[in-house]
């Protein structure tokens, strides 16, 4: 077992590989705590889509000796609060609790992972449930362009799936194969034990020690690269009221040194209310409601875009603002949109510190991503020392990448003459 005493988040990595970093937060009598595993859906084999998702939602369907009645009563007892969540490249199970109770949290997650019940009645109900959750999702076009979106961009490979899989995958998968998952992919170093706020980190320490030594193994497979393609997929059949575009293009990996400068540019140009695609698409021109640009950073990757929903006969001029904005941001941004886009990142920093959930979210991402956690100074030095000429050459570096992705769902005949409106970001 190894300790690290410096002030601030403290880390004790125990022998069985398993880490655990908690943050004192002496002003709060309630904690949140919860287990990363640094597992999701690009982990999973060409037969396993939606396996991540369904194991997540397993965890609270029974153990060997809790039933699922048990595990919600225990907790809510107590007045706390109990949740899970799959992403692409992580799947969290967490609890809010009294300090006094993090004991009994710690006993119903580590008894959810440890003695999972798999029950085969359980099983096939929760089935169901997430067949219906992927029938509301079909139904949600403004979720639906989304995992359009993503699959187009990444075609062929578990990172441009769906996370909740398919109705004919999902009711494949029994206790056997759900139990090979587990096994395979939740196995230190890749599982940290986080906590912040009312927590005492000897206590959690010696709690976590008794109760995760099965997880020591060799790390898990590493998932296949990624490969972005891009491209242009249009959904039809949908009698939508707006269209639902997205504007995409291969992005950086929340590892590489050029990731602020990216973000600062993102922000700039669609990151809020002062931004030039709120300002142009929305404000001056009155072509949409919403309109919002992103980057998701992954492992070894990343994915940028812009989301905006118009009317179907206003596609083509929204398309073409969208991308020449997105040009002439690169050449034109100021010194007064970078010092906002900064003060954004900054603000949203330090809420996170506000929040003893999102604190313990933030320490678990960070040392599953780096091994270690991120100072806040350190961050806000290199969000600082971002220049106008670093978020200029990161947006040209943007448009230069690769192909771009398109997606839309939606009415209007102008779909398809919008997507060719968008090729033009792979030559500007």
């Amino acid at each position: 077992m190894s300790r690290d005493d410096a002030p601030g988040p403290r880390i004790t990595r125990l022998d069985s590989g398993v880490t655990v970093v908690t943050d004192a937060m002496p002003h709060l009598a309630t904690a949140s705590l919860g287990i990363w595993a640094g597992a999701g859906a690009r982990d999973e084999e060409p037969d396993e889509h939606g396996i991540s998702h369904l194991l997540e939602h397993m965890a609270f369907k029974g153990t060997k000796r809790r039933s699922a009645r048990a595990i919600a009563e225990e907790i809510e007892a107590v007045g706390g609060d109990i949740n899970a969540a799959t992403s692409v490249e992580h799947t969290t199970y967490n609890a809010r609790v009294l300090g006094e109770d993090v004991p009994l949290a710690l006993d119903v997650l580590s008894d959810i992972l440890t003695e999972p019940a798999f029950d085969p009645e359980e099983l096939a109900r929760e089935h169901n449930v997430i067949v219906q959750e992927i029938g509301a999702a079909l139904d949600t076009p403004d979720d639906l362009v989304f995992d359009l979106f993503q699959e187009r961009a990444f075609p062929g490979q578990p990172i441009g799936r769906s996370i909740l899989g398919t109705p004919e995958t999902v009711r494949s998968f029994g206790p056997d194969r759900l139990r090979a998952y587990l096994a395979r992919n939740y196995r230190a170093p890749k599982m940290i034990v986080a906590a912040a706020g009312a927590v005492e980190h000897e206590a959690m320490v010696e709690e976590v020690a008794k109760r995760f030594s099965g997880f020591a193994a060799a790390d898990k497979p590493a998932p296949a690269p990624a490969r972005y393609q891009g491209g242009t997929e249009i959904g039809g059949g949908r009698d939508l009221e707006q269209a639902h575009i997205l504007i995409g293009l291969p992005g950086l990996s929340y590892r590489d040194p050029a990731i602020h400068a990216l973000q600062v540019f993102t922000n700039i140009l669609g990151g809020g209310m002062s931004s030039r695609l709120f300002q142009e698409v929305r404000e001056a021109r009155g072509l949409c409601y919403a309109v919002y640009s992103f980057h998701w950073g992954y492992a070894d990757t990343g994915l940028f875009g812009v989301y905006a929903g118009t009317d179907g006969g206003d596609v083509d001029e929204l398309v073409d603002v969208v991308v020449d904005q997105i040009e002439t941001t690169i050449e034109t941004l100021s010194e007064g949109e970078l010092a906002r886009a900064k003060a954004q990142a900054k603000v949203g920093l330090l809420a996170a510190l506000e929040s003893s959930g999102a604190r313990a979210d933030q320490l678990a991402r960070q040392m599953l991503a780096f091994g270690r956690p991120i100072p806040l100074e350190e961050i806000v030095a290199k969000v600082e020392a971002v220049t106008l000429n670093d978020a200029k050459a990161a947006g040209r570096a943007l448009v230069g990448r690769g192909l771009p992705t398109f997606t839309a769902l939606g009415p209007g005949k102008s779909l398809e003459t919008a997507a060719r409106i968008a090729e033009r970001l792979s030559a500007a």
